[in-house]
């Protein structure tokens, strides 16, 4: 588990964007945290590290908005999502195992659902500008964490102990 501080919305899409450059076709992250924690930021700087320069924006009422890229990225929301049959209609599982990044915004709503292989990053928002995000390295993702450790403190990320 790696676990880092962001103390404003630059800093959170800064990570995003660090951690967008260790991620390949095919990887799936999935985020965790209430409205207002940061998933979208950090979204926004995962498309810049995959070489994504649109606005990203939350695809709250579209369910998914697709970015085209080197490595194009789907960006999914599915809070509204209540059963399989709803991302069967989405084309979820067209989707997530594809030739892109696959971000799951509020990923526990389809926890039956998700990939084998992923990131899952808790955010947890502190105060108004803080968060503490936490990143997790499930199934061969774990293979990738170190890269990330490294990856991090190159770029002056400092990571924290629990």
């Amino acid at each position: 588990m790696i676990q880092v501080k962001s103390e404003s919305y630059e800093n959170t899409k800064k990570i995003g964007c660090i951690f967008g450059r260790v991620l390949e076709k095919g990887d799936a992250l999935c985020l965790y945290g209430e409205m207002g924690s940061g998933k979208t930021a950090f979204t926004g700087g995962v498309a810049n590290g995959l070489g994504i320069s649109d606005r990203i924006a939350s695809p709250t009422f579209s369910i998914i908005n697709e970015y085209d890229g080197p490595v194009p990225l789907y960006h999914f929301d599915v809070y509204r999502i209540s059963n399989e049959d709803e991302l069967f209609e989405i084309g979820y599982y067209d989707y997530i195992f594809s030739n892109g990044v696959t971000v799951i915004e509020w990923a526990q709503n389809i926890k039956e659902q998700l990939p084998d292989n992923r990131f899952d990053i808790y955010f947890n928002a502190v105060d108004e500008n803080t968060r503490i995000i936490k990143i997790f390295g499930i199934g061969n993702m774990q293979n990738k964490m170190s890269v990330l450790k490294k990856t991090f403190i190159e770029k002056d990320i400092e990571i924290y102990a629990l």
